[in-house]
């Protein structure tokens, strides 16, 4: 089926949240065309969203159940969804309703403009001083390992032209990261401010600090091999650093005549010798790590079912 309009969200730990999510996006998509559809990726939440969604697809022809066999993760989940949307754009949102579906519809008009993808950028966070403080936080580590500028404010709700989700498609990485991705397809990008909401169903996100680092090293080291310059950086520092204090000792032997103790200097230079080493192999063991994860070309999800 040909439609004008896909939306996507994936779903997890937001049961009660999933028929109001569809009732205001089927509210804007109707605004914008008949030709529409909506598509539920459930990651194999521990609770019992996927008999919601079978429940929701039932009532509603335009919406789609796509479960995943395990849960994958929030990028494996909207790669799914973008595998199987057919619509001319194509749009993605958290199930949460913190980011209102009812702005697709400004994000819509706005590409007619002549944008291939419009970006909604949140303003007005009523996030806790942990979540803000761990964003900002994961948003300048991914800045700073990858090269790439990332914006706090923009995040997965976003507007995209068919040919954008075609180009994003054709990348063949393992470890996905749409923030970073649609940053290297191009094509001409806005954005537009949308109020971010409270989330109404008294839970917090499952995104935790732990995940948002492992995200952030995963991704960085996918997408850039900034980590392995930084190795010579300091493998570089290091050897001047271990110059100067060589020279300096010999200087003040020759001048004072004073022995220096040779048990201390045997014990710094072969602790700092073996976590210089143990480092490097880490890292080195991380991107070795990754090329196996790539060669064994394996899918970054896996379906067990789809209800329409």
């Amino acid at each position: 089926m040909n439609c004008e309009l896909s939306i996507i969200s994936p779903c997890y730990g937001a049961p009660t949240l999933l028929k109001e999510l569809v009732r205001q996006t089927t509210e804007v998509a109707k605004s914008i065309t008949e030709y529409y559809e909506i598509i539920l990726v459930e990651d194999c939440s521990p609770d019992n969203s996927r008999e919601i969604i079978r429940e929701i697809c039932k009532e509603n022809p335009n919406v789609k159940g796509v479960f995943l066999s395990r849960n994958f993760g929030q990028q494996p989940a909207i790669n799914a969804g973008l595998d199987t949307a057919c619509g001319e754009w194509v749009a993605v949102l958290d199930c949460d309703l913190q980011n209102p579906p009812s702005h697709i519809r400004a994000m819509y008009e706005k590409a007619q403009e002549g944008y291939d993808i419009v970006f909604a950028s949140r303003q007005d966070r009523p996030d806790n001083l942990f979540m803000k403080q761990g964003s900002k936080i994961f948003n300048n580590l991914m800045t700073f390992l990858t090269g790439v500028k990332q914006d706090e404010s923009i995040a997965e709700f976003a507007l995209y032209n068919h040919k954008v989700v075609e180009a994003m498609k054709k990348m063949g990485d393992y470890v996905r990261y749409y923030p970073l991705m649609h940053q290297w397809v191009g094509f001409k990008t806005t954005s537009i401010p949308v109020p971010h909401e409270e989330r109404n169903d008294g839970k917090v996100s499952s995104y935790s600090m732990r995940k948002r680092i492992e995200l952030a090293v995963s991704t960085s080291i996918a997408f850039s091999t900034k980590a392995l310059h930084m190795i010579v950086y300091f493998g570089i520092s290091i050897t001047l650093l271990a110059i100067i204090v060589a020279s300096y000792l010999a200087i003040k032997f020759l001048i004072t005549g004073i022995d220096v103790s040779g048990w201390f200097t045997l014990f710094v230079s072969m602790w700092l010798i073996a976590g210089i080493m143990i480092m490097v192999m880490g890292i080195v063991a991380i991107y070795i790590g990754n090329i196996f994860m790539e060669v064994k070309h394996r899918p970054t999800y896996l379906i067990d079912e789809i209800v329409e």
